[in-house]
């Protein structure tokens, strides 16, 4: 049967965004409306400080889940679908029964961290980045599959002969709902795997990290159709994968950026902020790493600066507390713009644009009168200040201010979050008011591989935005990122007494 031969049904296009908490799926129509939508949690074990580990089986169910969800709400006539993912998080798993050979590591997950200072020791630093564009940390997946090999292959024996295949989580839904071991180029450019300017696998890297080259994935484009889906029965024989994106990634597609120039934040488990530089690599610089957001026909290049822990700090916190986010950032609300308070969430080091595994997370200007209130105020400046950090090191590395910001994102829904971004960037935010837009993002694309819209048409979609401008004043807000500043130190403090 073909996919648009059901009467009365709505031709859609199907998105699946696959996170850290949560996966959901939404399908939109020939307008670009959300028209139908589900999510299914999916949960995460932290068995020690640092680790941070989910169950690959559980993430493939948790999508088969969510598109049965969504079909059975309304008829759909499903076109194609996209498929944007939570990005660095490694599996490894045997190629003849199909199951995973230990826990899926998470991109949160530091176990790996002695590995990156020793192999940063050793001289690999620089190399890793010229070639790759990412700095040596425990974020990257090249770690996290040495180490999940060493567990299950220490020879590495079962991937020389084929038996094992590692991945990305795009590369292990790809596998699990058509069979094909393929990774999506924008995801493969945060393995560390990836030479950066080739844009393919580096075999150089590859042997360096203990990732045998027959493991590895094929690379494929970013809209790039999967063969037809063998593990979702209620759609029809033919319906395939037409676009696959890294869930930042998406979201920056979503937003209509397509030339350097605009700067987006995803607010999430943690943050990322990314920019396109353009059409080749930038020149290595500073606290930002490169990336490809995307390839159709050719490689987009970006600059990003991610951030480890925003909402997850709001998380803790609330947990700690004894309350939801919601009822914490009332809390917030209520306290005093200037107590002098910070809270640096460095639990697993810091990400950009410090790139410091050794920073220990700190609430600093505290006292015996410090209120529950302004600890939870705290937490959400730390989500703005470390994303100010982001936004000022594009900003250097242009060498010229940012002008256009776009906000999107679970956190960034929250009003007050938004306002305080832009009190304490002094510029004003744009924030998409929808809440998938990952899972939009790869719809959007998947309907142009498709040919459900043009790309030009694509661009014209509904985009409900809304603006958010400075209340603060620039002296203000210059104060209280210095203060902010002198508390990232005192967390940076025992890298500093290490010294390089």
């Amino acid at each position: 049967m073909n996919a648009s031969s059901r009467q009365g049904a709505t031709d859609v296009v199907v998105a699946v965004d696959q996170g850290t908490g949560s996966t959901k799926a939404i399908a939109l129509d020939s307008r670009g409306h959300v028209v139908a939508r589900s999510s299914v949690p999916v949960s995460r074990k932290d068995p020690r400080p640092g680790w941070v580990e989910q169950d690959a089986v559980e993430i493939r169910d948790s999508v088969l889940r969510a598109v049965a969800s969504l079909l059975d709400q309304r008829p759909l006539n499903v076109m194609a679908i996209g498929l944007s993912n939570q990005r660095e998080s490694a599996v490894v798993w045997d190629r003849q029964t199909g199951r995973p050979l230990g826990p899926m590591l998470g991109w949160q997950d530091r176990r790996t961290t002695e590995r990156a200072t020793a192999a940063f020791e050793e001289g690999w630093g620089h190399d890793v980045r010229s070639r790759t564009g990412l700095p040596l940390d425990p974020m990257f997946s090249a770690l996290k599959l040495g180490w999940l090999l060493d567990q299950v292959d220490p020879d590495r024996a079962g991937c020389r002969s084929g038996r094992i295949a590692v991945g990305t989580v795009d590369s292990w839904l790809l596998f699990s709902l058509t069979g094909e071991h393929r990774i999506e180029l924008g995801n493969a450019s945060r393995t560390q795997l990836l030479n950066l300017e080739r844009a393919e696998w580096d075999a150089g890297l590859a042997e360096r990290f203990g990732i045998p080259e027959q493991a590895l994935p094929e690379i494929v484009a970013s809209d790039q159709a999967s063969g037809p889906l063998r593990a979702l029965p209620s759609l029809p024989r033919d319906t395939r994968i037409h676009a696959v994106l890294g869930d930042s990634h998406a979201a920056l597609y979503a937003n209509g950026v397509r030339e350097p120039g605009r700067v987006k934040a995803t607010y999430g488990t943690g943050s990322s902020v990314i920019a396109l530089s353009g059409a080749a690599p930038a020149p290595e610089d500073g606290g930002l790493v490169q990336t490809i957001a995307w390839s159709t026909g050719s490689p987009a290049y970006a600059v990003e600066g991610t951030i480890l822990s925003t909402g997850s700090t709001l998380i803790w916190l609330s947990e700690l507390f004894g309350t939801d986010p919601y009822g914490l950032s009332r809390l917030a609300a209520s306290a005093p713009p200037n107590s002098g308070l910070d809270l640096v969430p460095a639990f697993s080091g810091l990400g950009a644009p410090y790139w410091d595994p050794q920073a220990k997370a700190i609430i600093s200007g505290f006292g015996l009168g410090t209120s529950q209130a302004e600890i939870a105020r705290a937490a959400f400046e730390s989500i703005a200040l470390q994303t100010e950090d982001v936004f000022a090191e594009v900003a250097r590395a242009a060498g010229k201010p940012v002008t256009d910001v776009l906000i999107d994102g679970g956190p960034a829904q929250n009003d007050w979050l938004a306002q305080l971004q832009a009190d304490l960037s002094q510029q004003e935010i744009l924030r998409n008011n929808v809440a998938e837009l990952s899972a939009i993002g790869a719809a959007h694309l998947a309907g142009v591989a498709r040919g459900f819209w043009t790309e030009p048409e694509c661009e014209t979609l509904n985009r409900d935005r809304t603006a958010f401008v400075p209340s603060l004043t620039p002296e203000e807000a210059r104060a209280r990122r210095e203060q902010w500043a002198h508390a990232v130190r005192r967390s940076r403090l025992r890298s500093a007494l290490q010294g390089p």
